[in-house]
């Protein structure tokens, strides 16, 4: 598959760090899941996670959205220590939205009317509220889908439907994971490209977990591998593909961006 990005932010004159994870370590009864772990998502990139099943991937997303806490160490959103923060101090106060892998909208309720529940609790003025809706609706093409129930949807419209619920709180960090799990090459193509135009377009920072690697390296500015609780590698893409511990612990030797 060609490569999604026009452009990647390889520096910043000003480094804007928007989470910080430091000495991060976290364990589950006697298994260490996270092992001291330091780590930054800098202000209006895209950061995607790496490594095999275990490795800790969606235990990061779990902590930097406050579901669970982590043994030692600091977790700061911009800039403030959040690590005691509760889910909804996360979300709210510092615009945090989150697509899970599974779910994340009502599978009996339309299209549209998922979009009106949720609105109904992030927007207080009820104008908004419909200019937001009517907003997503065009950006994401639902118009011939809003009248349809979520689990009628495909795998792909119900994808782009969870990333626009997320949306309707204007977050200015979205973690999307697993995103492209168990779709075809054309639906993870416009997935790609919506990744993409939110960066540019609406400006918000991005953090990808995911498998398929050679379709997150596609639309990422900064990756890191994750193997045995540890970050072993990190960096752009061209620089993983070429890291030897990367390729040692998870690409193998014959992996290539194309």
């Amino acid at each position: 598959m060609a490569i999604i990005k026009k452009f990647r932010i390889k520096s910043f004159k000003k480094i804007d760090t928007i989470i910080e994870f430091e000495n991060v370590s976290l364990a589950y009864g006697n298994r260490l899941i996270l092992d001291n772990i330091s780590f930054k998502i800098n202000k209006n990139s895209i950061h995607g996670m790496l490594g095999p099943n275990g490795a800790g991937k969606s235990t990061i997303f779990n902590l930097i959205t406050g579901l669970v806490k982590p043994k030692s160490g600091t977790i700061r959103i911009f800039g403030e220590d959040v690590t005691n923060y509760p889910v909804y101090i996360r979300t709210k106060k510092f615009k945090t939205g989150y697509c899970p892998q599974y779910g994340g909208f009502f599978s009996d309720l339309t299209l549209h009317d998922n979009l009106k529940a949720i609105s109904e609790i992030v927007i207080d003025n009820k104008n908004l509220r419909l200019e937001k809706i009517n907003y997503l609706i065009t950006k994401f093409e639902f118009e011939n889908l809003k009248d349809i129930k979520a689990k009628f949807l495909s795998g792909g419209q119900k994808k782009r439907l969870v990333i626009a619920l997320a949306l309707l709180s204007d977050p200015k960090v979205l973690l999307l994971d697993e995103v492209y799990a168990a779709l075809d090459v054309l639906t993870i193509k416009m997935l790609q490209e919506t990744i993409v135009n939110l960066q540019q377009e609406n400006h918000i920072t991005t953090c990808i977990c995911d498998h398929q690697a050679r379709d997150l390296l596609a639309t990422c500015d900064v990756a890191m591998i994750l193997n045995n609780g540890k970050i072993i590698a990190e960096g752009s893409p061209a620089d993983l593909v070429n890291n030897i511990e990367a390729k040692s612990a998870y690409f193998g030797e014959s992996f290539n961006l194309k």
